[in-house]
């Protein structure tokens, strides 16, 4: 027999003790204010969907899904993300709301992984989805919105990468002509920045020379708006064609936004969710490994629901962000302790409440009877004080001298 779980989390679970759930408030707080001066209206969906309906729309394999069953036996899924049910809403709720339509959300999303996989399961997003607009513009927009969204929430140094799912669609197409499973197997490599599995599938297939240099120096394509034109030497691909000449639009309207000094196109992006159609982009901050940000354009996702629309949109990874901003110099709160006594209730709550009203103070009030007035507190070097284990800026005593 097991032992039963009292204190164990289950995998891929984490607590967030005070000082993180109070950073976490703050850069959700702060990001969602930065949504809203774009145009963003907050909405807020429930953990809990119809596996029918949004759960095999996410297109989150079947697998990492976690599903349960409700009185009735239908099957209900913890949402995977929130694309999908905001897909669903636009389509449901406000489906007499004309286009452009603008969301901004923030919430948690659950995907089950392998117990050994060191990854979490429970994860935090903040995002937006703009509904509605095809244009270069839209995707610009997001990304755009993407970049100040970050430095809202204190990241200082990163770089966002965009790609584009239709270029290397025709791109391998063209290239690797009824090959279907070699070319998912090169977009899966390319998906898990796999680059030396990339090039040994390459090397065990028949192609000529010049096509298996061409294929290989795809992993060349990163850079600047100079990227778009050596695609277009690489390709006579209509699909692939299009899709550089949308991403060489996108540039330039980030270029207006003057934002593009934190962008790079790459061409060997490819969307990690089956439902995005075009534009596709990953967010990197200095120092960590994983993208604290991704999105893209799913065109196709809200025929699904009943209402076609192209869409685009991304995602802030909240508890990503917080491990990259640990690092940075914080402001700290001032801590004040109000010690009193019966006799001096009112005044000293009178007291924390104009401590309270200034801004980035914490204030902590304690009752003490007659035996505790002579509880003792100590002074640090540094002129702080240490009472009970918690270290104050100040300490205001409102008691009866002994």
């Amino acid at each position: 027999m097991s032992r039963p779980k009292v204190f164990e989390k289950p995998a891929g679970m984490k607590d967030f003790l005070p000082e993180a759930a109070v950073q976490m408030r703050e850069v959700e707080h702060q990001v969602l204010d930065c949504m809203q001066r774009w145009g963003y209206r907050e909405i807020i969906t429930p953990t809990l969907e119809y596996y029918d309906t949004v759960g095999k729309a996410s297109s989150t394999e079947d697998r990492k899904l976690f599903k349960l069953l409700d009185r009735n036996g239908t099957t209900l899924v913890m949402r995977s993300d929130m694309t999908t049910p905001i897909a669903r809403v636009v389509s449901s709720i406000l489906k007499e709301e004309a286009f452009p339509i603008r969301i901004s959300y923030h919430a948690n999303v659950f995907r089950a992984m392998e117990d050994d996989a060191g990854r979490g399961a429970e994860f935090y997003q903040t995002g937006v989805e703009l509904v509605g607009d095809a244009t270069p513009d839209a995707d610009a927009e997001v990304v755009a919105l993407a970049i100040a969204s970050l430095k809202a929430a204190g990241v200082e140094t990163f770089k966002i990468a965009i790609g584009h799912v239709g270029f290397l669609h025709g791109f391998f197409q063209e290239m690797l002509v009824g090959l279907p499973e070699v070319q998912q197997a090169l977009k899966d490599c390319l998906l898990y920045r796999d680059y030396v599995g990339y090039r040994d599938i390459l090397r065990t297939l028949q192609l000529g020379e010049e096509t298996l240099e061409c294929v290989m120096n795809i992993l060349r394509l990163r850079g600047g708006a100079e990227v778009c034109d050596q695609a277009l030497a690489m390709t006579e691909d209509s699909l692939a064609e299009a899709s550089i000449k949308h991403l060489c639009e996108i540039w330039h309207v980030l270029e207006a936004y003057g934002v593009s000094e934190h962008v790079l196109i790459d061409l060997t992006m490819i969307g990690d969710f089956d439902y995005y159609t075009g534009m596709t982009f990953e967010g990197y901050a200095a120092g960590h490994g994983f993208p604290v940000c991704a999105g893209g354009r799913y065109d196709n996702l809200l025929k699904q629901f009943g209402r076609p629309a192209p869409a685009t949109g991304f995602s802030l990874k909240t508890n990503r962000i917080l491990e990259v901003i640990a690092t940075n110099e914080q402001e700290q709160p001032k801590r004040i302790l109000i010690i009193y006594d019966v006799k001096h209730r009112v005044e000293a709550l009178k007291c924390a409440a104009e401590y309270r009203a200034e801004k980035n103070v914490f204030v902590q009030t304690l009752l003490l009877s007659a035996l505790d007035r002579v509880a003792a507190y100590s002074q640090t070097e540094d002129g702080r004080y240490l009472y009970q284990g918690v270290v104050y800026q100040e300490i205001v005593t409102c008691i009866e001298e002994v």
